[in-house]
C-alpha cells in the first residue's frame, strides 16, 4: 500500500496508545512504534489506496472532513489472519458512513482503493502489533485490557505515505 487516508488521535489518547506500544514492545511484542519506518503515529485508517495521485486525493478528500471532532472509543481487541493484531472501535454509524463517503470520493480521482477497504468489508482497528505470533497473544491481551476502554477523539484527517510514514495533512483540524 502507498497511500492511506487517516484520521489521527487526540493528544491524549494518542500518548495513551503510545505508552501501550511502549509496554508490548518491553515485553518483546513488536508494534507500530518499531515497524518499517519507525514514524507510525496512532491512527484509524479509512482508505489505502494502490494508485493515486496526491492533490487530486488531497482535494477530494478535504470535501468530507467532518465539521465537528469524532468521538470513538476503543472497546477490544480484534486480529486479523494475518497476524495483525488491532483495538478494536464501537463502529458508529457516523463512523462507518465517513468510510464510504471517504471510498467513494478517492475512487473519482482515480486512485485504485485496496479491496479490504470497500465500503462493507472495511474493518475498523487501530493496530498495535502488525506481525503477532500466537504465543504473544496472551501478553498482548493483559495489556490491552488493563488501559481499554479508551474513549479517544479523531480530531484530524491526513494523508500517509505508508512506505515512508510522511503525513500529508489534509486540512489542520476537524471543525
Amino acid at each position: 500500500m502507498a497511500l492511506s487516508v487517516c484520521l489521527l488521535l487526540d493528544d491524549r489518547s494518542d500518548r495513551a496508545v503510545r505508552r501501550l506500544w511502549e509496554r508490548l514492545e518491553q515485553d518483546g511484542v513488536g508494534t507500530l512504534l518499531t515497524h518499517t519506518h519507525g514514524r507510525h503515529r496512532p491512527h484509524l485508517t479509512l482508505a489505502s489506496l494502490l494508485s493515486y495521485e496526491l492533490e487530486p486525493v488531497r482535494a477530494s478528500v478535504s470535501d468530507l472532513v467532518t465539521r465537528q471532532p469524532m468521538a470513538l472509543r476503543l472497546e477490544g481487541l480484534g486480529m486479523f489472519r494475518r497476524s495483525r493484531c488491532w483495538l478494536a472501535p464501537v463502529a458508529s454509524e457516523r463512523l462507518l458512513g465517513l468510510q464510504c463517503e471517504t471510498a467513494e470520493a478517492v475512487r473519482r480521482t482515480g486512485a485504485m482503493l485496496h479491496r479490504n477497504y470497500e465500503p462493507g468489508t472495511w474493518t475498523p482497528h487501530l493496530t498495535l502489533a502488525p506481525r503477532l505470533h500466537l504465543d504473544q497473544l496472551p501478553t498482548v491481551a493483559r495489556h490491552a485490557f488493563e488501559v481499554l476502554p479508551i474513549d479517544a477523539t479523531l480530531e484530524r484527517t491526513v494523508l500517509i505515505d505508508t512506505s515512508t510514514g510522511a503525513v500529508h495533512p489534509v486540512r489542520p483540524a476537524l471543525r
